[in-house]
């Protein structure tokens, strides 16, 4: 038998907002939206971000990281697929990652939110599959906590 070069994970992180429902699934659903808090950063060029908000859509991102960062130069790409949508309470998206050509991932994530009296709790689960070189569950769950402040700050939440 040989080792396997995969590391399966799955974590939760648990946010409120202090925002409607549809607010934040707003954020999550509309394009212009969701590539502010979610595509654009410091850190690299957003070559593409389409997005087919619908079941079955696709979401298709490009990115080039830039001069000063790790992987300066190489590319990173996702590519995404919608699976179940229930407005303003759950969506349900399977996606891979490829850097520099090469995938490194397979994921599934859930957005639950929840009407709360603080407005929103929203329940994101990630469950992946991290192929040789990837990076890892630790580095994953680190992005989204960013990823999901950066929709918090894009609230006012």
């Amino acid at each position: 038998m040989h080792d396997q070069a995969i590391t399966h994970d799955t974590f939760v992180i648990k946010r409120n907002y202090s925002t409607i429902p549809e607010r934040v699934f707003a954020a999550l659903s509309d394009p212009a939206k969701k590539r502010r808090w979610f595509a654009e950063s410091d850190h690299h060029d957003v070559e593409n971000f389409e997005m087919d908000f619908r079941v079955g859509g696709k979401e298709n991102s490009l990115y080039r990281f830039k001069p000063g960062t790790p992987f300066a130069g190489v590319e990173l790409s996702s590519d995404a697929v919608y699976f179940d949508i229930v407005p303003d309470r759950r969506i349900v998206v399977a996606s891979t990652m490829e850097i520099g050509g090469r995938r490194i991932s397979a994921a599934l994530a859930t957005f639950e939110l929840l009407s709360a009296q603080s407005g929103t709790d929203l329940i994101f689960t990630h469950q992946a599959v991290f192929f040789e070189g990837a990076d890892g569950p630790t580095m994953r769950q680190q992005g989204w906590e960013h990823l999901l402040g950066r929709l918090a700050n894009d609230l006012g939440a």
